[in-house]
């Protein structure tokens, strides 16, 4: 992190990203000193409610982050800055999104957590636009002209109080990645979680140890069950925040965890945890093995909506096959069950060196009804073109042993997967019979 007192001494001159969060209730001047470099600005975490009008002086500026701010407001002057594609104001106060404060090559933009009820049909009118994250407003209905943002890969529209998802967003080309869940009027938990039998698990039962990791939901710790007269269990106790996450609401991705249930490719859910002194909710579940690795990390600034491997990942045939059919395998079992995962990554899934591999992090799930309709089976398209995505981010990465006529088979099913006509990709079932 940057300081103030580095910025006004002229210490920081050159630098491509700015970091400051020091209580600023004012724009520092001083960032224009930086205007032949700057690249990123991260102005998150300070008590901001406006910027300046000639913000367009800083050229090369490409993102800007005010997240955790006080803006009521899209500030209009970002429509002048000529270069800047990602804009982030999670967990501000936002009423009103000007169409003059969308900038002409936004390619990404971050709305999470405000108080938005309207968006202005410019919005539709960024032939750029890759991704859109409004979950946790107060949205009713969408821009229609978003259905020309046809590069448009990753939609969050978790938690407002859309009525209905329009036609012309379960048509979008290239759509992936999208969570509905937490609009009243669209949510089937119910239907799907109808005879829930998930055990209950007292929280005195629980010895927590080390923590094993934390995330936009919640935090994991390794812990201790005591089952009496049964051995003490090694587990992992997941507490979730009552925050809005990007996808959508905590309780939500607990909700899906539970309905997911049982399958080789999923993280086994032991129970739901009761009597948490501060009222907390949170699930036990089975301990990974620690010779499980994440396949990606998340993606970059630059990448967007494509996950980061690491230059020295590669995978056997049998390794990259195995994976495929294990992910293609849990996406129909979860399909069958009413659910979409949302957010079917490489980043969200573990793996081990023959090839298991488990899907985990249910954040952006979402509950469709578990009757077959056009809409269920969109969705469903939908997310089988984030498993063509993964297919061919396997199939790149394999080292030699597929027989010619084999890649030739796989890399046909990835362009049927990941073609423009939604209705026309194969469902997980079929998927499955051709890995086979």
């Amino acid at each position: 992190m940057d300081t103030l007192a580095q910025l006004r001494a002229g210490q920081l001159t050159g630098i491509k990203r700015l970091d400051l969060s020091c209580g600023l209730t004012e724009f520092p001047r001083e960032i224009f000193q930086l205007a032949d470099s700057l690249e990123i600005l991260n102005l998150s975490g300070n008590a901001l409610s406006s910027l300046p009008d000639d913000l367009h002086r800083l050229t090369h500026l490409r993102i800007l982050f005010c997240s955790d701010n006080q803006f009521t407001e899209l500030p209009a002057c970002l429509g002048q800055c000529a270069k800047l594609s990602m804009v982030a104001f999670k967990a501000n106060r936002i009423e009103q999104v000007p169409a003059a404060g969308l900038p002409p090559l936004l390619r990404w933009l971050i709305l999470t957590d405000n108080r938005i009820t309207e968006l202005p049909e410019e919005l539709g009118r960024r032939p750029l636009l890759q991704k859109l994250m409004l979950a946790g407003n107060r949205l009713r209905t969408l821009p229609a002209s978003l259905a020309d943002c046809h590069r448009l890969e990753l939609i969050r529209i978790a938690a407002n109080q859309l009525d209905e998802l329009p036609e012309w967003l379960l048509t979008l080309p290239s759509l992936s990645w999208i969570a509905y869940a937490g609009n009243p009027k669209l949510d089937h938990t119910g239907e799907v979680l109808v005879g829930d039998t998930t055990p209950t698990i007292d929280w005195d039962q629980l010895q927590l140890e080390q923590r094993l990791g934390e995330g936009a939901s919640g935090v994991i710790s390794q812990a201790l069950w005591s089952r009496p007269p049964a051995p003490a269990l090694p587990v992992a106790v997941k507490l979730y925040k009552g925050s809005m996450t990007s996808d959508g609401s905590p309780l939500n991705e607990m909700n899906a965890c539970i309905a997911a249930g049982l399958h080789p490719n999923l993280i086994k859910v032991e129970g739901r945890i009761a009597g948490h002194p501060d009222g907390q909710a949170g699930l036990v579940m089975e301990l990974i093995d620690p010779r499980f690795a994440n396949l990606a990390a998340l993606p970059s600034l630059d990448s967007c909506s494509r996950d980061v491997y690491r230059d020295e990942t590669r995978f056997s045939a049998d390794q990259a096959l195995r994976m495929a059919r294990g992910i293609a395998s849990v996406g129909a079992h979860l399909h069958r069950l009413g659910l979409c995962h949302g957010d079917l990554y490489a980043h969200n899934i573990l793996y081990n060196e023959t090839g298991d591999c488990l899907l985990g992090d249910f954040g952006a799930a979402s509950f469709h009804a578990p009757t077959d309709s056009l809409e269920t089976r969109a969705l469903q398209r939908i997310e089988v073109r984030a498993f063509g995505i993964l297919l061919g981010e396997l199939l790149e990465r394999i080292d030699g042993g597929l027989e010619p006529s084999t890649l030739e088979s796989l890399q046909a099913l990835q362009l049927r997967c990941t073609q423009p006509d939604v209705l026309a990709r194969p469902g997980f079932e079929a998927i499955c019979a051709t890995l086979a």
